[in-house]
């Protein structure tokens, strides 16, 4: 399946197959930073002013729920991923434990959603490019990152990795930077700019200013924000130390995301008032110019303009490793043409590289017609497939567990056969309340339909392989692809 030979050792994949010609190239830093590349995105530095017109200063215990529900989903598949690092990952797992039909259903839907995550990010990017240059056209942008991210990620996964260490490595710097500014002028103020304290949490209209309702109406775009922590499992079969690697990183990504989500908006909202930050959107309103603009740093929109172009690359990069893995399962295990598990010399599938990077010339497209009202839309559009991926994840460990044959974990998800199923509970009243919520409303109408759509594809699909087996004597083997 592998054309050449190996750089370093194939891997298992998943229900037996072979790998597919995947290499063990990634160490535990960048699959920590490979998890942070894509839940750290611009949802941080720009998007967090849509909660907050929601919620106001109380969207503080939004966030710390987020975070909650996303430690639970990444504790459960790292339960899972530590003692089955396979190809396909949650995908391979569900086909195994819940059925065909589940472990099909969830890697289509999640790799659709990472294309939507994908098209809002470059469209993100292109935007911010446009800050300094606004006569570019929106759709030239767009198409100049699709090809930029694309071939990164058709360098070998080693190169990859450090790439994107790079790029993650950038914004958790500047948010530092911002968490340093930002305590500085909460504690002690500057000589332009008296300490501000706390009391904006309560100063305009209270903490809750909206009531408590609004905490959770936010949820469904706080739980999209932490989308993406499922990488770090994602990428666990290309990892030189599989569980070792694993533990580590998530306990680094959980930590560091609730660090960073929780400490930033806090600050935010130290520092100005609530009122003042909701819906603001665009770079001159962020809270990080305000920040560093407060501290003097020279020409502060441009330095958070660099750093949110940067954060929009990295999560449109990590997402398409990510959706390029996806595609490789489902092409390994037959759910897909076989000629998208073909792996190069260096153990990368470069045609499910390209299939998946299609989904960002779709995107210029729709750049081309609806201009930035595009990102909204494929926002909403992605958030049902995190939300179903996340539910699949925790109903699938509740099934591995049954499981008497199963080998060792190196993570385990605490509380029993209890925890599973609150996540389950909290996740579904998310996909419930979302409809209250503008930006998230359109995501509780396509799930249905999108569902009934994979129920038909996976049922021709099973009949067609039917009536294949029943006119080929003897048995049939699933075809090996040829080297790319």
């Amino acid at each position: 399946m592998t054309e050449g030979a190996p750089a370093e050792s194939a891997l298992p994949g998943a229900e037996g197959a072979d790998g597919g010609g995947l290499r063990r190239g990634l160490g535990r830093r960048q699959m920590t930073l490979l998890g942070l590349g894509s839940a750290l995105g611009t949802g941080l530095f720009l998007g967090a002013g849509s909660t907050i017109s929601v919620a106001g200063p109380a969207v503080l215990l939004s966030y710390a729920a987020g975070a909650l529900i996303a430690l639970t989903v990444a504790l459960a598949l790292g339960e899972m991923v530590s003692a089955l690092p396979v190809r396909g990952s949650f995908g391979a797992l569900a086909a195994r434990y819940l059925g065909p039909f589940a472990g099909f259903a969830v890697r289509y839907l999640y790799w659709m959603g990472l294309i939507a995550g994908i098209g809002s990010e470059v469209v993100a990017a292109a935007l911010y490019v446009r800050f300094w240059w606004p006569e570019i056209p929106l759709a030239a942008a767009v198409v100049t990152f699709a090809v930029l991210v694309t071939a990164v990620n058709l360098i070998g996964v080693k190169s990859f990795g450090t790439t994107e260490s790079v790029l993650s490595a950038v914004k958790v710097l500047a948010v530092l930077a911002f968490l340093v500014v930002g305590v500085v002028l909460v504690v002690f103020g500057l000589p332009e700019w008296p300490a501000t304290g706390v009391s904006n949490w309560t100063a305009h209209g209270g903490f809750l200013p909206n009531g408590g309702l609004s905490v959770w109406l936010v949820m469904a775009v706080v739980v999209f924000s932490f989308a993406g922590i499922e990488l770090v499992a994602i990428s666990a079969p290309e990892a030189r130390d599989p569980a070792g690697s694993l533990r580590t990183a998530l306990r680094s990504l959980i930590v560091r995301l609730a660090l960073f989500y929780l400490g930033a908006i806090a600050i935010m909202l130290a520092v100005t008032p609530w009122p003042e930050l909701a819906g603001h959107s665009s770079v001159e309103q962020s809270p990080f110019v305000v920040m560093f603009a407060a501290a003097g740093v020279p020409a502060a929109a441009t330095v958070t303009n660099v750093v949110v172009l940067v954060t929009a690359l990295s999560a449109v990069n990590a997402n398409l490793y990510a959706a390029t893995r996806m595609l490789h399962s489902l092409g390994g295990d037959g759910l897909a043409p076989a000629s998208l598990a073909v792996t190069d010399r260096r153990g990368v599938p470069r045609r499910a590289v390209l299939v998946s990077a299609c989904g960002l010339l779709l995107t210029a497209v729709l750049a081309e017609f609806s201009g930035s009202a595009v990102f909204p839309l494929l926002l909403s559009l992605g958030s049902f497939a995190v939300i179903a991926t996340w539910i699949t994840i925790l109903l699938t460990l509740r099934a591995f567990r049954r499981d008497p044959d199963r080998p060792p974990s190196t993570v385990r998800l605490r509380g029993g056969r209890v925890t599973p199923l609150l996540g389950v509970a909290a996740l579904l009243s998310v996909y419930g309340t979302a409809v209250y919520v503008p930006e998230m409303r359109m995501a509780c109408f396509v799930g249905v339909p999108v569902l009934l759509a994979l129920g038909i594809a996976h049922r021709v699909l099973r009949a067609r392989r039917g009536r294949a087996t029943a006119t080929t004597p003897g048995p049939v083997d699933s075809p090996s692809p040829k080297g790319s």
